[in-house]
């Protein structure tokens, strides 16, 4: 068992954050992404599919949350399943999965930017997007408690703009159950493509356990906030998701740019538009803090075993914060920000995500024997399947590629590193 140190001595972070911290953290993570991000091209996925789509995600993010909490309370390390998967599996299956996260989070770390873009000043939403970024990891630099403190902020921010949302769409004259199955739908495939898409939605509850070397008491607290963080977002995502639904319906919600607002306007409280717009950037720039938060820990831990360059290690004497790993995965975000597309950007990170997912699953199965404490991972790692191949094409061919991609890296890497050192062991291997 893997343990940091309660001195967490020159290279260690300082663990600061509590479980309404943690639970905070997951949620900036998720409520930005999740109702803003991913609702309408899951709708066009699913068409009125969207609700089921939203409970096949759910369980397989239950399943994943379940995972990752036992682990977690094992191994309260930064890196999440990055740690899981080398302490469980071996270190090319823990190398695997923070490959996977680190890439697909960077991707969705310049989404959530161009989201922040789009709804402040759509005209120059690169710009903003970089602005975005270069402002979060200036806050990330100043320590995960300035983090935690600014995220619950933009939470209670968020909350309050979904619950307007929920209210104004609910009670108008407008909503109609009866577009909550219109009859457009996108078939099994269509609704197992959206729930991949609304997976990236849920993910966020990952920045928890990639923070354990930053968490107090990490045994109770983290599996604690895993399981809050994902309940209060469900029932968050299911109350937007049916309001809007009521009012737009299956197919004006697939095609809106901003869902949300045109769902407040179609209720007769334009009004509320640009409150919403608002909320949205809000939401975006709350989830790319918490998920630069995730990347950069991870980094950190990839680079104490030198399968990222080891500099990254370094953590700042005064804020205790891996400083240049925020620094380098700030600026990663900050050039892709300037060039990717945000539909392709959720279905490859979600891509990423899954995989990560299903390294998390496989190392929760080896915790205990018997055929019920198996059932979580085993379907956790059967969803994460299932809903990594059904994204869209492009989705599944560029994350195979860079996934690809990095497993030739840490060949090289072992080859290398064996004609170096000779007989003697590689300090990131088992």
């Amino acid at each position: 068992m893997t343990n940091a140190p309660a001195d967490p001595g020159p290279s260690g972070l300082r663990r600061t954050l509590g479980t309404g911290d943690a639970v905070v953290v997951g949620l900036g993570a998720m409520l930005g992404a999740g109702i803003f991000a991913a609702l309408a091209p899951a709708a066009r996925a699913a068409g009125s599919g969207l609700l089921l789509a939203l409970a096949v995600a759910a369980v397989v993010a239950y399943c994943n949350a379940g995972s990752s909490a036992r682990l977690a309370a094992l191994y309260p390390a930064s890196g999440g399943t990055y740690v899981y998967g080398r302490e469980r599996l071996g270190d090319f299956w823990g190398y695997l999965a923070g490959w996977a996260f680190v890439v697909g989070k960077t991707a969705s770390c310049a989404a959530m930017a161009l989201t922040v873009g789009a709804y402040v000043w759509p005209g120059q939403a690169h710009a903003v997007a970089v602005a975005a970024v270069v402002l979060v990891t200036a806050v990330d630099y100043g320590g995960v408690q300035k983090s935690a403190w600014v995220t619950r902020a933009i939470v209670g921010v968020v909350l309050a703009v979904l619950a307007s949302v929920v209210v104004v769409c609910l009670t108008s004259g407008d909503a109609a159950p009866s577009r909550l199955d219109d009859g457009v739908s996108g078939g099994a495939g269509g609704v197992l493509q959206a729930a991949g898409l609304l997976f990236f939605a849920f993910a966020g509850y990952a920045r928890i356990a990639t923070l354990g070397e930053e968490v107090r008491d990490p045994a109770r607290t983290i599996p604690r906030a895993v399981r809050v963080s994902l309940g209060i977002a469900l029932v968050a995502y299911a109350a937007v998701a049916v309001a809007v639904l009521s009012v737009l319906g299956a197919e004006t919600l697939g095609a809106s740019v901003a869902p949300l607002a045109d769902a407040v306007r179609a209720a007769g409280v334009p009004e509320l538009a640009p409150v919403v717009r608002a909320g949205a950037a809000v939401a975006a720039l709350g989830s790319l803090l918490a998920l630069l938060l995730g990347v950069s820990r991870t980094t950190l831990a990839m680079a104490r075993d030198r399968h990222l360059p080891a500099p990254l290690a370094a953590v700042h004497p005064r804020f205790r914060v891996p400083h240049r790993a925020a620094l380098a995965v700030g600026g990663a975000v900050a050039v892709l920000a300037t060039t990717v597309d945000l539909r392709g950007a959720v279905g490859f990170s979600s891509f990423g995500v899954l995989t990560y997912y299903a390294v998390a699953n496989a190392s929760a199965w080896t915790l205990r024997r018997g055929v019920a404490a198996r059932v979580v991972p085993a379907v956790g790692f059967a969803g994460c399947l299932a809903l990594a191949f059904s994204l869209p094409w492009t989705s599944v061919a560029v994350g195979a590629a860079v996934l690809g991609a990095g497993v030739v890296a840490y060949g090289v890497r072992k080859v290398w590193w064996g004609r170096r050192q000779g007989d003697h062991p590689d300090p990131g291997g088992q």
